[in-house]
């Protein structure tokens, strides 16, 4: 556990440092866009579903990312950086 309290993204991206270089991207694509599924990661990153897989494993647990459900499809999460919760617009 890196990070136990809401901060700043660089000190978020501190925590992830020795991370590979997918889980960097999919922390970077968050940070940029928001809110998303495992599979816009995907699309937006041009990464396998199961690299993505594997990255967010790893950022959550680092605590840099937050996982919560998607409520228009209860099989889908929504994964956001950690401490900055923002609602999606549908």
């Amino acid at each position: 556990m890196c990070c136990q309290q809401p901060t700043p993204t660089a000190e978020l991206g501190a925590c992830i440092d020795d991370l590979g270089p997918s889980a960097k991207l999919v922390f970077r694509v968050l940070d940029y866009e928001g809110p998303l599924t495992q599979r816009e990661l995907a699309e937006l990153t041009l990464l396998s579903q199961r690299t993505v897989r594997k990255a967010l494993r790893r950022l959550l647990s680092r605590e840099v990312i937050d996982e919560r459900l998607y409520v228009p499809d209860g099989r889908q999460r929504l994964y956001e950086i950690h401490g900055r919760r923002r609602d999606r617009e549908e």
